[in-house]
């Protein structure tokens, strides 16, 4: 899970995807990169490792001048923890300087990867993401917008893409649209990102979503769209609504908190707690879904745990010890709420479960006469391949693990999973969502070799 944004007809276009980053800041941790291009068409990039106002200090955007430039915020799911796999990538080729940021993953990358190795390719990163570089940089076709069409006809999964060739900026969701990329205005410059939020920050209107397998050219902020990539069945990742999209933004068409919220009052109707007096979240995906569960079970919402904003999303941290480490860092009981009391506390998900458990014991230690965990979404049972971080199934505590049991380890009086179909009738659309991770039921196929590429390097460099 990556975010990008790509802004095109703006004179300070870096400055604006600086800004853009930092509202996608959620959505990767790990490095973030821009690349802008000047008038006369030369690019100039920085990236770096860490969060945005680390890896892209306010005194390097200077140096980035043009108007048109993309930017990215990486969470890996493919490729070790280290710059070389930070994006934009940037490369000169013989239709000129091409940049690219992705935010998803490919399931046959191995595959290709290995191919084009075989014909002399040399990458510089373990990225997924350089293989569609390089179909680009070989392809025959006479243009750029070909050269990029007939690439991503080789490619399958997941993939919301910025590219920029020359002063062109070039968008494009894969035909399932897993992942969520919408088009914005900024007075007579066009802006592209990840969620609708980054528009808030720098002052961009909506003008629309992109469809799956839409494909947009932009020059000087006019956009054109191109003819849409072939029609697959729609795959909409509903662990974005869940989980990974913020709540102030709109995305496949729903407001994230209206989702979560009706997901909330759909678990406390399936998995009520009779004897509870206080319910609170897991901050701070799950706010949203314990309101709804407050108001429909009529149990006393409170702010029983604080979390401490100055540290990432543990979920995606890049190893499990730091993972575990940083859940006493990022949050603190509020013993006020929680003494002697039995307590309802919602999630939005179980992953491996450890730092939850660690997260239960400390609410246990702050006195709680019981605790009484329930989630917003059913149990994950399978790894994801189209870009969020599940990467095997024997990680995945609910895969071979009985609910009874998953609480036993937990050291929870009760655990309540919302339903599959519950979650489906709380965030609607079934028919458009793809929902892998809970059913099993993949869209695309998956290339072993890619498997076995995201599990090469030791798990401390990993951002899994």
């Amino acid at each position: 899970m990556c975010g990008i944004i790509g802004v095109s007809g703006h004179p300070d276009a870096a400055r604006l995807c600086h800004m853009g980053l930092y509202a996608l800041q959620h959505r990767g941790q790990e490095s973030a990169g821009i690349v802008a291009i000047d008038e006369d068409g030369h690019p100039r990039a920085h990236r770096g490792m860490g969060l945005v106002g680390d890896a892209i200090p306010e005194s390097v955007l200077g140096s980035l001048g043009g108007n048109v430039a993309i930017g990215h915020t990486r969470y890996s799911t493919m490729g070790s923890t280290v710059l070389a796999n930070a994006q934009p990538h940037l490369v000169n080729y013989h239709g000129g300087a091409l940049s690219l940021a992705h935010n998803g993953n490919l399931t046959n990358a191995g595959g290709i990867r290995a191919e084009l190795v075989n014909k002399g390719s040399i990458f510089n990163s373990s990225s997924d993401s350089e293989v569609m570089v390089h179909l680009i940089a070989r392809s025959e076709a006479p243009d750029p917008e070909l050269q990029i069409r007939v690439a991503l006809e080789r490619i399958e999964g997941a993939y919301s893409l910025l590219l920029s060739v020359g002063r062109t900026l070039f968008a494009v969701v894969d035909a399932r649209g897993f992942r969520p990329l919408f088009l914005g205005r900024l007075g007579d410059s066009a802006v592209v990102a990840s969620e609708t939020c980054a528009f808030d920050l720098i002052g961009a209107t909506l003008v629309r979503e992109l469809q799956p397998g839409e494909f947009l050219r932009i020059d000087d902020g006019k956009v054109e769209t191109l003819t849409p990539l072939r029609t697959k069945p729609m795959s909409r990742c509903v662990f974005e609504l869940i989980y990974f999209a913020r709540p102030d933004s709109t995305i496949f068409g729903q407001s994230v908190d209206h989702v979560r919220r009706a997901l909330g009052r759909q678990l406390a109707r399936e998995q009520p707690v009779h004897n509870g007096e206080v319910v609170f979240s897991v901050p701070d995906s799950a706010n949203a879904m314990a309101l709804g569960y407050a108001e429909t079970s009529g149990i006393k919402l409170e702010h029983g745990l604080i979390r401490n904003h100055y540290v990432g999303r543990t979920f995606i941290h890049p190893s499990q010890s730091l993972r575990v480490a940083k859940v006493r860092i990022k949050f603190n009981p509020v013993r006020g709420v929680i003494e002697n009391r039995s307590v309802v506390v919602v999630d939005d998900s179980l992953v491996r479960g450890t730092t939850s458990k660690g997260l239960v014991q400390m609410i246990r230690a702050a006195g709680a006469r019981e605790v009484h965990l329930r989630l917003g979404s059913p149990p994950i049972t399978g790894p994801c391949h189209y870009g969020i971080d599940t990467p095997d199934r024997h990680e995945l505590i609910a895969s071979d693990h009985s609910t009874e049991e998953i609480a036993q380890f937990l050291g929870v009086d009760s655990l309540g999973y919302l339903s599959l179909d519950g979650m489906h009738n709380a965030v609607g659309r079934r028919e458009q969502h793809c929902d892998a991770c809970f059913s099993g039921v993949y869209p695309v196929p998956v290339d072993e070799n890619m498997v076995l590429a995201r599990h090469q390097h030791p798990v401390s460099t990993r951002q899994e």
